[in-house]
């Protein structure tokens, strides 16, 4: 009897729990893109321009060859962070967006890059 109750306990927290992990992480992503923004920001400042796409977000912890401005690194530790699921953020330049200077995205749970579950800056 007690085994029961504790399985059905079981079945109904469980689901719940892991919604609201799921939620959690979509909120760090979208955290996480707001700073990395702020961030890139202050790299275009410095540059006059936003890293390029070959560039990437390395642009913010290494400095790229050729350049004379840059104040870096722009980010703690050597490497840039990944995202709440451990991908690395999508970065490009120029943006594939109309209004945007560049994209940077999160690809969420999807590791295969659905675009339909992108999270992406504002």
């Amino acid at each position: 009897m007690v085994i029961t109750i504790i399985g059905l306990l079981i079945g109904l927290v469980a689901p719940a729990a892991l919604r609201q992990l799921g939620g959690a992480r979509v909120s760090v992503a979208k955290q996480s893109i707001e700073r990395l923004g702020t961030v890139l920001d202050l790299y275009s400042l410095d540059m006059g321009s936003y890293p390029t796409t070959e560039q990437g977000l390395e642009a913010l912890v290494k400095k790229p060859s050729a350049v004379s401005n840059w104040n870096g690194p722009y980010l703690k530790g050597e490497t840039v962070p990944l995202d709440p699921w451990s991908h690395p953020f999508i970065y490009r330049n120029p943006s594939e967006r109309p209004g945007h200077d560049y994209d940077l995205c999160s690809n969420g749970a999807n590791a295969d890059g659905a675009k339909k579950d992108l999270l992406c800056n504002l």
